[in-house]
């Protein structure tokens, strides 16, 4: 695996290592702490627990770089100037993590001067986990030592392709929902897998095209250097390549104009709640 961030890459396996233990050990507790954040979604006493696990590990291992993370924010390293920051998500799909469904997964990802460079995508009630590095490609497995190389399809037309999301809220916001279903309806599939997993089956060349209209950065980091890596494209509505956008469209690249010319969105854009069908607030968490 020729990298030069060979050496952050293990420490993200290491990061997910321990993740993993503290929110499988959680996973279906019936005693299980949950509230909620000011803007509604569900935190649980596993988010906190892996962020903290995670931040000590940084301010160990790497104590110069920045760390932004979803449930604690942002922290300055010891560095003056660093170009580099963690950004962790400790549980993507809390609601499905509450429920008991597994799909979930903590996200680690590392940006140096403004660009995705590691990211580690970490789902172990499916037993399943994916990395990528900057030139090192796109793998999926149990560990650095037991993996495969993965790659995005070859499809390149919208009439064969099959369509990922996680729901249909967010879309009537920005004015989309319209052209979102209209998307939909051009595919030969669609299914929500939702959350992280729309965007590493669309690494694995399973699902050749994957969006959602309102996400944070610690949601996208890590999905988007691995969908680089392995050979796809990811930007945000506006067209923008990687997760800074607030929302994200992500394809094999030959599907990436075609679905552009439904959803493409600029913030200049005014929705018209007469041009959308009822919103279904079905909310990322």
């Amino acid at each position: 695996m020729a990298t030069p961030y060979l050496d952050d890459l293990r420490l993200a396996h290491v990061l997910a290592d321990s993740a993993d233990n503290l929110s499988m050990d959680r996973f279906g507790a019936v005693d299980l702490s949950v509230s909620t954040k000011p803007d509604l979604t569900y935190v649980t006493e596993s988010d906190r627990a892996v962020e903290a696990t995670i931040r000590r590990t940084l301010a160990s291992a790497r104590s110069r770089d920045i760390v932004l993370g979803e449930e604690e924010g942002e922290t300055e390293g010891t560095a003056s100037s660093s170009e580099r920051r963690w950004i962790i998500d400790p549980i993507d799909g809390t609601s499905n993590f509450v429920r008991g469904v597994p799909v979930w997964a903590t996200l680690i990802a590392l940006e140096e001067a403004g660009e995705i460079v590691v990211g580690c995508v970490s789902a172990p009630a499916l037993g399943r986990r994916w990395w990528a590095s900057k030139a090192g490609g796109a793998h999926t497995g149990k560990s650095l030592l037991s993996s495969r190389q993965i790659e995005v399809s070859q499809v390149t037309d919208l009439a064969n392709s099959s369509i990922s999301y996680s729901s249909l809220g967010g879309w009537a916001d920005i004015g989309k929902q319209v052209e979102f279903l209209e998307l939909l309806s051009r595919a030969w599939r669609t299914r929500a897998y939702g959350d992280f997993w729309s965007y590493m089956l669309l690494a694995e060349g399973a699902v050749d095209v994957a969006a959602e209209p309102e996400l944070n950065l610690w949601d996208m980091a890590a999905l988007d250097v691995i969908v680089r890596e392995a050979g796809g494209t990811f930007t945000g509505l506006d067209g923008h390549p990687g997760p800074w956008g607030g929302n994200a469209l992500a394809t094999n690249g030959r599907l990436h104009d075609a679905s552009m010319a439904f959803v493409g969105y600029f913030p200049d854009d005014e929705p018209d709640p007469e041009d959308n069908v009822r919103h279904l607030d079905f909310g990322r968490h």
